[in-house]
């Protein structure tokens, strides 16, 4: 379980910790026994463990983490949840479906709770769509035909079974996409920070954005 970022303020500022100083940082009074302007609230974690979201879009590193590793260039990897939490993606060797390995993801949920005919469906579109011969090992290729075609493909035939408008990658990708990577950058950022150093002042938060130059793509 990763730490949780705490923010209150204090002599006008934005101050951000994993726990609450005993000192203001920034005019040194005692914060015991005070009333804060503000009092400290958890920020919610943009990561979640995608084999917990049920009909999910999911975004994480190709290697390593979004909070330890990822710089803001690297590639990024994309699958489909199923409703046991099952990830199907699309690599090099075919369609993996795993059980493990996708733990700190961004998540963009695909289907509505109450949307009942299509849950109880969802696993079956899953997997039929995923044994197709276009989605053999033979036919990846690393910008045209990938994780992310696989994906949004799979998305879109949802779509038209429920006789909806079917997405562009880029529509896609900056509707549903950016506002959260956009959110888990700031959040990346203050978690660095906070490992550093034991407060960061919000005067102005300087993030790496999460790349989604490789979602955009074609």
């Amino acid at each position: 379980m990763e730490n949780r970022i705490i923010t209150f303020r204090h002599c006008g500022k934005d101050i951000y910790c994993f726990n609450v100083p005993v000192e203001c940082p920034i005019c040194g009074q005692s914060l015991l026994g005070r009333r804060l302007e503000d009092a400290p609230v958890s920020i919610p974690n943009c990561f979640v463990d995608g084999h917990h979201e049920k009909c999910s879009f999911l975004i994480k590193p190709t290697k390593g983490s979004f909070l330890r590793e990822y710089d803001g260039q690297a590639d990024l990897h994309v699958g489909i949840s199923n409703t046991q939490g099952i990830v199907y993606n699309y690599i090099e060797t075919g369609v993996q479906r795993v059980d493990c390995g996708w733990e700190e993801c961004i998540s963009v949920p695909l289907v509505q709770s109450d949307t009942y005919n299509l849950i109880n469906q969802w696993d079956l579109y899953l997997e039929q769509f995923s044994t197709a011969d276009i989605w053999i090992p033979d036919r990846y290729d690393e910008y045209e035909h990938n994780c992310y075609s696989f994906a949004l493909t799979f998305i879109n035939r949802v779509l038209a079974a429920q006789s909806k408008r079917q997405l562009s990658r880029m529509e896609f990708t900056e509707r549903f996409v950016v506002p959260r990577t956009k959110r888990a950058s700031k959040y990346i950022t203050l978690y660095r920070e906070l490992c550093r150093s034991y407060y960061y002042i919000a005067d102005d938060i300087q993030t790496e954005e999460v790349s989604t130059q490789f979602l955009k793509k074609n």
